[in-house]
This record gives C-alpha cells, structure tokens and sequence, in this order.
C-alpha cells in the first residue's frame, strides 16, 4: 500500500513539476515579446517623425508616404504575440525600407542633421529588435520544444497547451537578408 502511495505520490509530483515548467517556459516567450514589443513600439513613435523629415524633402513621393502609413496603422490595429501582428509588422519593416530608399536619392536630405539623428535612432532600434526578436524565437524553440517532448507532450495536449508561432521575417525584410550590400565611395 505504501509503495503504491509512493509512486502515485511520485508521479504526481513529476506532473506537476512538468506543467510548472511548461507554464514557466510560456511566460518566459511572452516576457520575450513584451520585449520585442517596446523596441516595436519605439519604432512605431519615430515612423511619423521620419515620414514628415522625408516628406520635406521629397514631396511628390506621395505612394511610399501612403505605404508607411497604412502600414503603420495595421500595426496599431493588430495587438500581442499574434500571426496578424507579427505580419503587421513585417509590412511596416518593408514600407520603412521604401522610404529609406526614397531618402537614398535626396543628397541633401542625408546631410541634414534632423534626418541623421533619426536613422540613427531607427538603426539602434532595428538592433534591439533583432536581438529581441533573437531572444524571443530562442524562447519559442525551447517552449516548443518542451511541449513536444515526452512525457510533457501528454501534459500539453491535456491542458490545451500547444506549439506557438516564432517571430519570422516578412518578404521584404527576407529579400533584403539575401540580396549582397552596395558599397559606394
């Protein structure tokens, strides 16, 4: 009787230290995009900023301006770790390299200061965003991972718990990654 209550006990034990680390691997991915979220927010406020600089300078570029904007919006529209923000965002990443591309054909405008100060900004924000997006996918590896493995599988399927999306590039982003760098002197 006591042997049966021991691995009964045993058991129990074992399971709950398996959902507990499976809830502690969840937060930990929503922790990472909560993180992801900040630098996407910082990104978000500067966007304004940067369009109306750009705008000063290349006025009959009205599409590229209506790209970023738009893009923008569906951002705002779209809330938390979902398919649909992750792809908002992707299209705000595309729009933004429209402008910059834009900006690339107005000398002036890549002297002025104003402008300077915000592609530095967008720089040292497009690296935490990267490094976030780093860590947050590593946090879904090791969730899935976890929720994949044996016996934490039957855990996870008891208590609706399941494999979550990673925080990918969007096309624009990805044609970018694999297109080789002009170097101009």
């Amino acid at each position: 009787m006591w042997i049966t209550l021991g691995i009964i006990g045993f058991i129990a034990v074992v399971l709950i230290f398996i959902y507990n680390r499976l809830v502690a691997l969840r937060q930990t991915r929503n922790n990472a995009f909560s993180d992801i979220d900040v630098q996407l927010k910082q990104r978000y406020d500067l966007v304004p900023q940067l369009v109306e600089t750009v705008k000063g300078y290349a006025a009959h570029e009205k599409e590229t301006f209506e790209n970023v904007t738009n893009a923008r919006a569906q951002v705002g529209a779209a809330k938390g770790a979902t398919g649909e923000r992750v792809a908002a965002e992707n299209v705000l990443g595309g729009a933004l390299m429209g402008l910059l591309a834009v900006a690339e054909n107005y000398p002036d405008l890549k002297a002025d200061q104003n402008f300077q100060n915000l592609m530095n900004e967008l720089s040292d924000i497009e690296n935490k965003i990267a490094a976030a997006r780093r860590f947050f996918n590593n946090a879904t590896s090791e969730y899935n991972t976890a929720v994949e493995q044996f016996p934490a599988v039957l855990i996870a399927n008891s208590f609706g718990i399941s494999k979550e999306e990673f925080f990918e590039l969007g096309e624009a982003e990805a044609a970018l990654v694999h297109k080789a760098p002009e170097v101009k002197f």
